[in-house]
């Protein structure tokens, strides 16, 4: 059973195995020998099935790629960016799956950060085909499928979990980066593909973006501190966003440049997961800059592990959004017209919370001072908590009203 689950947990989809003992057995000597994991090598594709998804590929005038979670979880980078290079069909990403390929290219379209009506949902409506790497349960498809509407093609080292929104049309199952290639190969470049719309989409994206990144108005808006962290953190840098609105504004206006250099929970999106992904990663990858992301309410939730961090003397910085309030839920609420009601509460100091535990605390008082605040942190080293005052003023006017206003007329 111990093999077993070291077998289950390195799968996919990899994570963690509970194997639970009896108090009769778990007291029990054991001189079995030593587990020594394996590498798992996967099957590649069938031809025939990669034929006929390549024809699909040919056929289609209007495709899209999208790169989702299962993507970020294995060494497929250059496979699925030779793929989008060579074919030059644009591509989108989950959350999930920022930073699989460089998010500077001009074939991005952005990221689908919200279920509907955002501009980047005007450009898959109008896709006749999906090409989907990588795509996993935990994050619902940011599309709808009917029957007669877009097909898609599925390619992962599983065949599809099929539901109500989500049953394509082939299924490329087998190792995923290998699958890739060969089907490069099969597609070759005879392709037709009509960029005009998605250039269309992709100047509005960028445009709605640029929008707001040096806004000096105090305390700072999102648009700033999601800017304001990207000057900070360079290619291979990692930030682990906890759960809260500000994971929306990350995920469409932070450029991921590398796999797994944003860190979010999106299956239960569970308060609390910033600061110790934030901690394992910094564990993992001492000699790159780690910052946790959190909400004043998710970091509250487990702050103590601040006691952990310094006491495994790690380099590390925590952003902590002040607002006094459950940001994501408000905003949920004034989505869905209910009154303002029941979700503000009080904070601690969080400087003196900080130094409590042997941290070093900062308090923003000027947006300009954001930046040099971060890069201060991380050049001492140790453990920094950075207490950002925040204005989500425009949650409602960004993420609600300009979409329903811009977004369906293009």
């Amino acid at each position: 059973l111990v093999r077993e689950a070291f077998r289950v947990a390195g799968e996919e989809r990899p994570g963690a195995v509970l194997l639970e003992l009896p108090e009769d057995i778990a007291e029990e000597q054991c001189d079995a020998a030593v587990i020594t994991p394996h590498k798992r090598y996967y099957a590649v594709a069938d031809d025939a099935v990669l034929s006929d998804a390549a024809d699909l590929i040919k056929k289609a005038r209007m495709p899209l790629v999208l790169v989702g979670a299962g993507a970020n979880r294995k060494d497929v980078r250059d496979a699925i960016s030779g793929f989008i290079d060579a074919t030059g069909i644009p591509f989108f990403v989950t959350q999930m799956g920022k930073g699989v390929v460089d998010e500077r290219s001009e074939l991005f379209l952005g990221t689908a950060a919200l279920s509907d009506g955002d501009y980047l949902h005007c450009a898959i409506d109008r896709a006749d085909l999906v090409i989907n790497f990588g795509h996993d349960v935990v994050e619902k498809p940011p599309f709808f499928m009917e029957d007669g509407g877009k097909k898609v093609i599925h390619v992962n080292y599983k065949s599809a979990q099929v539901d109500s929104v989500y049953f394509p049309q082939v299924e490329v199952v087998g190792d995923l980066a290998a699958s890739v290639r060969k089907l490069q190969t099969a597609v070759g470049n005879d392709l037709r593909v009509d960029l005009t719309y998605f250039k269309t989409i992709k100047a509005e994206v960028e445009k709605h973006l640029a929008e707001g990144v040096d806004d000096p108005r105090f305390p700072v808006t999102p648009q700033r501190f999601v800017a304001d962290t990207r000057r900070a953190m360079g290619d291979k840098d990692i930030i682990a966003l906890d759960n809260g609105i500000y994971k929306i504004w990350y995920a469409r206006n932070y450029k991921a440049y590398e796999p797994n250099t944003v860190l979010l929970d999106n299956a239960l999106a569970t308060m609390g997961a910033g600061l110790p992904s934030a901690m394992a990663a910094a564990m993992q990858y001492p000699d790159r800059r780690v910052m946790a992301i959190c909400g004043d309410g998710g970091f509250m939730m487990n702050s103590q592990e601040l006691e952990t961090a310094i006491r495994l003397k790690l380099n590390l910085v925590v952003m902590v959004f002040n607002d006094s309030s459950y940001g994501m839920i408000r905003w949920k609420q004034t989505a869905a017209g209910f009154d303002d009601w029941g979700l503000e509460f009080g904070n601690p100091d969080f400087v003196k919370y900080a130094e409590s535990y042997g941290a070093t605390g900062h308090r923003i008082e000027a947006t300009d001072d954001l930046v040099p605040t971060i890069n201060a942190a991380f050049k001492a080293g140790g453990v920094h908590l950075i207490d950002l005052p925040v204005d989500y003023s425009d949650n409602q006017k960004v993420l609600i009203d300009e979409l329903a206003e811009k977004a369906c007329l293009l």
